[in-house]
């Protein structure tokens, strides 16, 4: 209790992810490259005995934390603490561990199998937030409600079009994360600087060992494509590529806990609000839509984070510079484990989402008579009427029934006074089953079908074995 502690630990991000990001992943990672390296660099001719590579096998997660923490301390070298922490429960091998690698070699490789692991974790809940929508947007597909722009009122559309919107987003951002999957590279084997120089005696100049040693660790690491030039460090490119991509989930995320927060403020959609659950220390009555603002806050931090890595991968000087280091440290893991904590969040949301059909109506017709406006005049004119003089009619009426909605604070009776002018000669009987809301909604519906069905469906059946998930909040 006396020590800071990261909130994205102890309350937001799953165990899955802060696993991937973990001493013990990073560093049984590390050894595990090892063992790989000496393995293929034996296959290659190296005089590495299998015994050494029994000996680094057997104790591949024998790691004391403390005496690496001394070696740390004294070399002010965390990989070389590592290498000799490693040595000294390997002895027979300590001579050929990190044999002519770079401290890049355990580090970058490590860090692209988080990130591609980290995404995959990901993608699951991505997955599922998408399924959850996609559900969603089926089932209220014929439900109207008002359409806003400006947050003012405008058209009507349906409950479930409105969520084809927060889909669409999602649809944007899952593209891109397979994208960034599909051409993920591998650093590999790589060298001091990127040369390869320091295999040029241990293989006795011959370039192709050192090519095959790069791309059958690759492989053994689950990577098809490597980098094929390097300099110390993989490109930070990357690192600014994948929070930027990050970046944009959190954006989705965010504009959809914008929207459901101004929802909740109507009475029309709610977040699950549990039975014990408290809104407001003060207000008993409240009801805060305290897992969109969650969302909310996160989505800001990680977006925050892509100008991080932007600016590391910029001012990067020639083939390594270390002031990439701590920052590195820092941003991905967080931003990781915050869009993991969003998605996590947004499953729960949509787990137990509420909507007020009757709310929503109520809200409809309070303006529908004035969208229908558009439609009397039509109507008007065909019967025979002069455009410019129903016009003027039906704005004199408009405007009474806007000062009883806003002055008064009366409902809108627009339409009782159409129908009780005796001066506008349209069909009466016709004109209140016109003021159905459905008629007002044009293709919301089907544009829903086709869009769940064209775009959303596929991306579902394509990943069917990720669908399920526990979305329960850690506090």
């Amino acid at each position: 209790m006396n020590s800071y502690k990261n909130p994205l630990e102890e309350r937001y991000s799953s165990e899955e992810m802060l696993f991937n990001f973990s001493h013990n992943n990073k560093f049984r990672t590390w050894r595990k490259l090892w063992i790989a390296l000496a393995e293929i660099e034996k296959d290659l001719g190296l005089e590495i005995t299998e015994e050494q590579i029994a000996e680094l096998k057997a104790n591949a997660e024998n790691i004391d934390y403390d005496k690496a923490a001394e070696y740390e301390k004294k070399f002010r070298h965390d990989v070389m603490a590592h290498v000799h922490t490693y040595g000294d429960v390997a002895p027979s091998a300590k001579g050929i561990i990190h044999l002519g690698a770079t401290s890049a070699f355990v580090g970058d490789n490590t860090d692209l199998i988080q990130i591609r692991d980290g995404l995959l974790i990901l993608k699951k809940k991505l997955v599922n937030v998408m399924k959850n929508l996609a559900d969603f947007a089926i089932q209220y597909k014929d439900l109207p409600t008002l359409g806003f722009t400006h947050f003012q009122p405008a058209q009507l559309t349906t409950v479930g079009k409105r969520a084809t919107l927060w889909l669409q987003s999602l649809v944007l951002d899952i593209e891109e994360l397979d994208f960034f999957l599909e051409t993920l590279r591998f650093r590999g084997v790589k060298g001091t600087t990127g040369t390869a120089a320091s295999f040029l005696e241990l293989f006795n100049g011959d370039y192709s060992k050192v090519k095959h040693l790069d791309k059958e660790l690759s492989k053994r690491f689950g990577f098809e494509k490597v980098f094929g030039v390097s300099g110390q460090t993989y490109d930070r490119k990357i690192d600014a590529k994948v929070v930027a991509l990050l970046g944009n989930i959190a954006q989705s995320a965010h504009k959809f806990t914008n929207d459901l927060r101004l929802l909740q403020n109507l009475k029309e959609i709610e977040e699950p609000f549990e039975k014990n659950q408290i809104g407001s220390s003060a207000m008993a009555y409240k009801r805060n839509p305290m897992r969109s603002e969650r969302i909310g806050a996160l989505a800001k931090y990680v977006m925050s984070l892509t100008t991080s890595s932007a600016m590391v991968a910029s001012t990067q000087w020639f083939e390594r510079t270390l002031d990439d280091s701590a920052n590195k440290r820092l941003t991905i893991p967080q931003a990781f484990l915050a869009v993991d904590a969003i998605l996590l969040i947004w499953n729960n949301i949509m787990n137990g989402i509420v909507v007020y059909p009757n709310r929503i109506n109520k809200h409809i017709m309070d303006e529908l008579p004035f969208m229908a406006t558009e439609y009397i005049i039509m109507e008007e004119v065909k019967a025979g009427g002069d455009r410019q003089e129903i016009h003027e009619v039906i704005r004199v009426h408009s405007m009474e029934a806007s000062k009883q909605v806003k002055v008064e604070g009366k409902e809108n009776d627009l339409i009782e006074r159409i129908l009780n002018d005796d001066s506008l000669k349209l069909d009466k009987s016709k004109l209140k089953e016109v003021l159905d809301p459905k008629n007002f909604i044009g293709f919301a519906p089907i544009q829903t079908e086709e869009f769940i069905a064209n775009e959303v469906q596929p991306i579902i059946n394509a990943n069917k074995d990720l669908i399920g998930l526990e979305a329960d909040l850690k506090v």
